[in-house]
Formats: structure tokens, C-alpha cells, sequence
């Protein structure tokens, strides 16, 4: 069985040195063939020659594709259009995978690849590896902020009822599941202050709404770096602002089935007022904040909803792998 390490990347060469030295430090197990795309989405730092430099220790296992369009979403798709493999890994270029990584895919995928109730998709742990102390008035609820997964020691399936989503800074998916979902959403593409994201989470969505069986697996673990200067409040407030936006954009298309007031989600609404008297109640100042942050998502997603566009040509459709989908360069 082959699995494609899709790797997309902007101007981070020192952190992507990490992470491809932890890619090439795991262990591969012999059953499992293991391929590498560095996915340069418009860097303008060393990024090409550092890939280049590391084709020597990775021979043909290591490959580079340039792609102009800028945002993660164009550079998934023209990855996952740019290889062949059965499965399709994903990581990002601020984190270093376990040494155990592509072990834990192959007794995910490969081990029961007869199995009548095969898994199409796994994610796992994302843990911090933290540039500075984490302040005091962080609590647990919003750990996404930074990236941070943990849903704990045992397997669980995911399916509707579980309490999160595939992220896809640490998710190995079937080729075929991803075939039927279709591409990631460009619509949802982060640039410049615009925080917008949250194509893991409609993948997440389409893939289980076309069958897709997935599992959260404990031992598929990475180590995300987290900079400075996403500790602080005002990084926190934008990030929340703009994911209830990008939650917004999609309740346009899928509409969640609960009840409804001014556009958006009920509890929503809900969760927001009743953080006015949890404020004034709260013991501690990350209580406090988590409750000020319950607005700032409720704010994003009404701007999401019925004020903010998208770009025109980020709605357009993406090629099918074999198609000319970019223009991209491709370095071997």
C-alpha cells in the first residue's frame, strides 16, 4: 500500500527543515510505501533549495510542486492531484510527526485492508510544543486555537457523535474516500489578515455524509509548533472571529438541523447570553475569556452568514487528478 505525505508550505524553511527531519527519522514499515510532496505554495524564501538539499537523504521518496494559487486549500488540491497513492497523508509544515507514524497507519490501513469494516480515514493527537509559556487565561476550550488535539487514550470512532472533527494537520484518508467527497473547499482559503479556515471541517462533514468510516487513533501523533505571538488575546479573538465567519459561509450551504434565530444557529445565540452571567460569575480569568470568545464566534458567523463574499474566482471548481489543475513546477 502507498501513502502520499502531502506537505503544503509558505515561507516557514527553518520550521520545514524540522519536519521533514522528523519524517525521515519515523519508522517505515516494510509493508507501507512511503512518498513525500512538499507543496510550495508561493514562498519566497529558501523553501526550493532546502527541498532540494534534502533529496539526497531522501532519493526519489522526496518530491516539490510549486503552485501559485495561494491558500491551503489550493495547494491540498493540487497535491492530491499531483500523486497516486492509496492513501493520502496530511501534515503541516509547523509540526514534526512521532516515530511511530507511519507504524500507526500501517495497522490502521494496511493490517485490515480485507477487512468488510475498513477505516477510510484516522486522525490523532496534535500536541503543543510551545515557543513561550502558555498564559494564564488560556482554559481548555479553546485549545483549537493553537492547534492543540487531545481527545485522550483510547480509540474512538468518528462519526456524528464525536466531539470534534478530522483535522487535517494530522489525518491519513483513502484516495478513493477523497474521490467521492470531492475537493477541499476554496472558498473557505486563508489570506493575508483574513483568518478565514475550516476546509478540515467541511471535509470532515462530506466525508461523513457520503459513508466515510473514520477513527480517532492515539498513537498517530504529532508535535505542532506554537509561536509567541499566537499567545495572546488578540490573536485569539481574530482567530475565533473568523472561524465563526468561515462557519458561516458554510451553514449557507449546509444548514445544521436545529432551530434557527437571525440566520444562524439557536444555541449559538444561546451559548453567547448566557456567557454575559458566566462572566460575572467566573472564578478565573481564563473562565472569564472563554466566555468573551463565545461572542467573538457568534459575531463571525453572523458576518459569515449575511455580510461576508468570497472571492469569485476561490468558488471555482478544481480539476480532477489527471486534468491540468495548476500551474505548478515540479522538482524530483
Amino acid at each position: 500500500m502507498t501513502l502520499d505525505v502531502i506537505l503544503p508550505t509558505f515561507n516557514r524553511e527553518a520550521l520545514l527543515a524540522r519536519t521533514l527531519d522528523s519524517l525521515h527519522a519515523a519508522r517505515v514499515p516494510q509493508q507501507l510505501e512511503v512518498r513525500v510532496l512538499v507543496v510550495d505554495n508561493a514562498s519566497t524564501d529558501g523553501t526550493r533549495a532546502l527541498v532540494k538539499n534534502e533529496s539526497g537523504r531522501f532519493g526519489t521518496r522526496l518530491q516539490y510542486l510549486f503552485v501559485p494559487a495561494q491558500g491551503k486549500p489550493h495547494a491540498l488540491n493540487a497535491g492530491i492531484a499531483a500523486t497516486d497513492g492509496d492513501l493520502i497523508g496530511l501534515i503541516d509544515d509547523d509540526e514534526e510527526i512521532d516515530g511511530g507514524w507511519f507504524e500507526c497507519v500501517q495497522n490502521a490501513f494496511v493490517d485490515d485492508a480485507g477487512s468488510r469494516d475498513r477505516l477510510d480515514f484516522i486522525g490523532g493527537k496534535v500536541l503543543p510544543r510551545w515557543d513561550a509559556p502558555a498564559p494564564s487565561w488560556m482554559g481548555d476550550g479553546y485549545r483549537g486555537v493553537i492547534g492543540w488535539v487531545d481527545p485522550g487514550a483510547s480509540r474512538r470512532i468518528m462519526d456524528a457523535s464525536y466531539p470534534g472533527i478530522l483535522m487535517g494537520g494530522n489525518a491519513v484518508i483513502r484516495r478513493s474516500a477523497l474521490e467521492q467527497a470531492g475537493p477541499y473547499s476554496t472558498a473557505l482559503n486563508r489570506t493575508g489578515a483574513r483568518l478565514l479556515g475550516c476546509e478540515d471541517e467541511d471535509m470532515y462533514h462530506r466525508l461523513l455524509a457520503r459513508g466515510a468510516r473514520g477513527q480517532y487513533r492515539p498513537d498517530l501523533i504529532v508535535h505542532h509548533h506554537v509561536p509567541a505571538d499566537r499567545l495572546t488575546k488578540k490573536y485569539f479573538r481574530r482567530w475565533c472571529f473568523w472561524r465563526g465567519v468561515s462557519l458561516g459561509i458554510m451553514d449557507r450551504d449546509r444548514p445544521a438541523p436545529v432551530a434557527y434565530l437571525a440566520g444562524v444557529p439557536r444555541y449559538r445565540i444561546g451559548r453567547a447570553l448566557r456567557g454575559l452571567g458566566g462572566t460575572l460569575a467566573a472564578s478565573s480569568a481564563a473562565e472569564r475569556f472563554e466566555h468573551e470568545l463565545a461572542w467573538w464566534d457568534l459575531a463571525g458567523m453572523l458576518w459569515g452568514k449575511h455580510v461576508y463574499r468570497p472571492n469569485a474566482q476561490s468558488t471555482a471548481p478544481h480539476a480532477r487528478r489527471g486534468e491540468n489543475a495548476v500551474d505548478g513546477e515540479r522538482l524530483v
